[in-house]
């Protein structure tokens, strides 16, 4: 179905900035929700193949932050900040994502979570505050791959859990 209305006209008008990775997850939608919910669930699946995450500090509250370290497999560390600015349980988290509080550069994520079978359908939607910030986090940072495999650690994550009957 096209986009029709206000709908459209903001899709047209973001469609250069953005970038959108999804993937269904076996597991259900209130668990893969958790996932990003406790740093207890973060810390073991965030971030691309070969890296880690040291958490500063963590607030999952609208107007709280995440303040972490990604540990890059080459050693780099990639300082980051998160401030979640809407929650809707199970369906939907609204986030900003920089590199520090007040970064001008940084992009704003929607992450839906739909019911599919008996899975999850995750939908990342990012927009860059400009087509180039979004172009350099594609070519240099890698940030579809990177966003990609970070979803397929989520995945081998929630099925790790669900197996074990872990549910909290």
């Amino acid at each position: 179905m096209a986009a029709t209305g206000r709908d459209a006209s903001v899709q047209s008008t973001t469609a250069d900035r953005e970038i959108v990775i999804a993937r269904v997850i076996n597991g259900p939608r209130e668990l893969v929700f958790e996932a990003f919910t406790e740093v207890r669930h973060l810390s073991r699946w965030w971030g691309p193949e070969g890296f880690t995450t040291t958490t500063r500090a963590f607030e999952f509250r609208v107007g709280g932050a995440w303040e972490f370290v990604m540990h890059g497999p080459d050693g780099t560390d990639f300082r980051e900040w998160i401030s979640w600015t809407e929650i809707v349980p199970p369906e939907r988290i609204t986030l900003r994502h920089g590199e520090f509080r007040d970064d001008p550069e940084a992009f704003e994520s929607v992450l839906t979570f739909l019911p599919e079978g008996a899975g999850t359908r995750l939908e990342m939607r990012t927009v860059f505050p400009t087509k180039e910030l979004r172009d350099e986090a594609a070519e240099k940072y890698h940030a579809i791959e990177g966003g990609q495999q970070t979803l397929d650690k989520l995945a081998a994550y929630i099925t790790e859990i669900v197996r074990k009957g872990v549910e909290g």
